[in-house]
């Protein structure tokens, strides 16, 4: 049986990504929009609670990869290319998105495919993850102070809004 992170490469490789991949790009110009989405990729990864074990880690990693978009959204970190900042809010967009490989209905299969998605991008950039955390933990006052739109990530958008920006990602 091969690992999460072999199941996330072949799906990263589908077409289906591709297209969360041409939508990112597109989203990435609109930071109010990346924070509506960035905050319901959050609700989701928080509403997942473990103690510590591989699925904790990966969604702590989901949660590092939320605020490094909004932190390259806002400004306050640029120290990465922009198709890696392109690819992580992909996998964000995939990873909120009821609509994929394995829809997330489906009870546990359909989280799975998030979570191997999830897992591939942090096994592919963990030098990034790993240097935007060590930035974080001396620069969290730099990040708190340039939220974009400014809305930080654990504003609390109405679910209209929320509702609005998801419903959007098919049309952005």
């Amino acid at each position: 049986m091969s690992s999460l992170a072999d199941k996330g490469l072949q799906i990263s490789k589908n077409a289906i990504f591709s297209l969360f991949m041409s939508r990112a790009g597109r989203l990435l110009g609109k930071p109010f929009k990346v924070v509506l989405v960035l905050n319901e990729v959050a609700d989701k990864l928080s509403s997942k609670e473990s103690k510590d074990n591989k699925f904790k880690q990966l969604l702590d990693a989901g949660r590092s990869l939320a605020r490094l978009v909004q932190a390259y959204v806002n400004g306050s970190y640029r120290q990465i290319e922009t198709g890696t900042i392109v690819a992580g809010l992909a996998v964000l967009l995939y990873a909120l998105s009821p609509i994929d490989l394995v829809p997330d209905f489906i009870p546990v299969l359909g989280f799975l495919d998030d979570l191997s998605l999830l897992s591939w991008f942090i096994g592919k950039f963990q030098a990034e993850i790993s240097r935007f955390r060590e930035w974080e933990a001396t620069n969290a006052n730099v990040a708190a102070d340039a939220p974009a739109t400014g809305l930080p990530l654990e504003a609390s958008a109405t679910s209209a809004q929320n509702a609005a920006a998801v419903s959007e990602l098919g049309h952005s």
